[in-house]
C-alpha cells in the first residue's frame, strides 16, 4: 500500500472553482479499483490551501489513477490552472 500527500495553493479567487472540481475527481477517484482512500481538505486557516490524502493498493494503482480520463479531465486540466503552488510525498505504511 502507498499513500499520497499533497499539499496545494490555489490562486486567489479560484477556491470555489477549485471545490467543484475536487468533488468531481474524488467521486470519480473513488470508484477506482486500486484506490483504497481518496480525500480532499481545505485548510481551516488559509482557504487557498488544499490537501489530497490518497492510499492505493500498489503503484500501479496509482499509475493507473494518474492515466484516468477523471484525473486528466478535473486535476491535470481542471485544478492545475488554478495552482500556484504544490507539494507531493509518497509515504509507506511502518511494517
Amino acid at each position: 500500500m502507498i499513500v499520497l500527500l499533497v499539499h496545494m495553493t490555489v490562486k486567489p479567487g479560484k477556491a470555489e472553482e477549485c471545490i467543484e472540481l475536487l468533488k468531481a475527481a474524488v467521486a470519480e477517484t473513488r470508484k477506482e479499483p486500486g484506490c483504497v482512500q481518496y480525500m480532499a481538505h481545505q485548510s481551516t486557516e488559509n482557504p487557498l490551501t488544499f490537501v489530497f490524502y490518497e492510499t492505493y493498493k500498489d503503484e500501479a494503482a496509482l499509475e493507473a489513477h494518474r492515466n484516468s480520463p477523471h484525473f486528466a479531465r478535473y486535476v491535470a486540466g481542471g485544478i492545475g490552472p488554478l495552482v500556484e503552488s504544490v507539494t507531493r510525498e509518497m509515504l509507506v505504511p511502518l511494517s
